[in-house]
């Protein structure tokens, strides 16, 4: 079983007049996000905290879940 790890705070930014952040270099370095690359926005809508997962991580672990999801059908069907 992995052990639990608390997330980290990278720093604090500023939104600009047009809704633009700067993320940390410390994070960028961290997670391999390079100009261009696309980011997914999630939050509980109206209520807790606001994050942003690469695009291309969000997709292979969407891939993971249904496959897992798949076999679990499986598994019930068979049942």
């Amino acid at each position: 079983m992995s052990k639990f790890s608390m997330p980290k705070v990278f720093g604090a930014v500023t939104m600009g007049e047009r809704g633009q952040i700067v993320i940390p270099m410390d994070i960028r370095k961290v997670f391999s996000i390079k100009p261009g690359d696309r980011l997914i926005v999630f939050a509980k809508e109206n209520d807790g905290p606001i994050g942003l997962i690469p695009a291309e991580q969000f997709s292979k672990f969407l891939e993971h879940a249904t496959e897992m999801l798949a076999k679990i059908k499986k598994i019930n069907n068979a049942q």
